[in-house]
């Protein structure tokens, strides 16, 4: 089995409070030429420019292809064997599904037809999405193939595109988390362990929740008022 470096970085970029000539400017800096918009849900309360309809249409006219792919990578996910007993969700568990196989396979074959693409969610911070959390931690971790008769496998590089449009690779916000969650260099742990330590601390604070039948109840009623 052989070694190999993707062909393209895989790229990933969130839009909350962004505006729209502001985030198809950062596109175009980085020349990224398509958009995997990976929302479970493919609209904003807020940022009506960011519905599923307009942005393909403002990708359209600024020559980036958009594909959906939020039910294979999205985080909200319709299998209940993928929640814990609070109602959260398990990206490890997500991992493993042939639905999430599937967007990772299709994303691949962007990737080796020489696509520069980003990935697109809402948050701010790639840190507190499931960008980085879920698909970026998976790519960092897993080679792929380059074809399915190859026995060449090849590793993804992660480019987180900031709300500033700056880069911050996968590693390094890793190795941010670590920071950010007060966990120190120790001698009983490795550098892996550490981050390792400190993902799970971010997965616990971040990752999607369903609500819980009293919530929605409430909602509900809140609702009807």
């Amino acid at each position: 089995m052989v070694m190999t470096t993707s062909p393209q970085p895989l790229y990933t970029i969130g839009y909350a409070t962004k505006p729209i000539h502001t985030f198809i400017a950062q596109l175009k800096t980085h020349q990224i030429n398509a958009v995997a918009d990976i929302r479970s849900i493919p609209y904003s309360k807020v940022f009506h420019d960011y519905h599923r309809e307009s942005i393909e249409t403002y990708l359209q006219q600024n020559h980036v292809l958009y594909v959906y792919l939020g039910e294979e990578l999205g985080p909200r996910s319709k299998d209940p064997d993928h929640y814990d007993d609070t109602g959260q969700v398990q990206y490890h568990q997500l991992m493993q599904s042939p639905l999430f196989k599937q967007g990772i396979e299709r994303l691949n074959n962007g990737l080796q037809k020489g696509l520069r693409i980003a990935l697109m969610c809402a948050e701010k911070d790639p840190a507190t999405c499931h960008r980085s959390l879920l698909v970026g931690y998976f790519l960092a971790r897993h080679s792929l193939s380059t074809s399915p008769l190859s026995e060449t496998t090849t590793t993804c590089h992660i480019l987180h595109i900031t709300h500033e449009g700056h880069i911050e690779s996968q590693q390094n916000l890793e190795q941010r988390l670590c920071s950010e969650h007060g966990i120190e260099t120790d001698l009983f742990m490795s550098a892996n362990e550490r981050q390792q330590q400190a993902y799970q601390y971010q997965l616990k604070k971040t990752a999607y929740r369903k609500a819980s039948p009293k919530s929605q109840n409430d909602s509900q009623e809140q609702r009807k008022l």
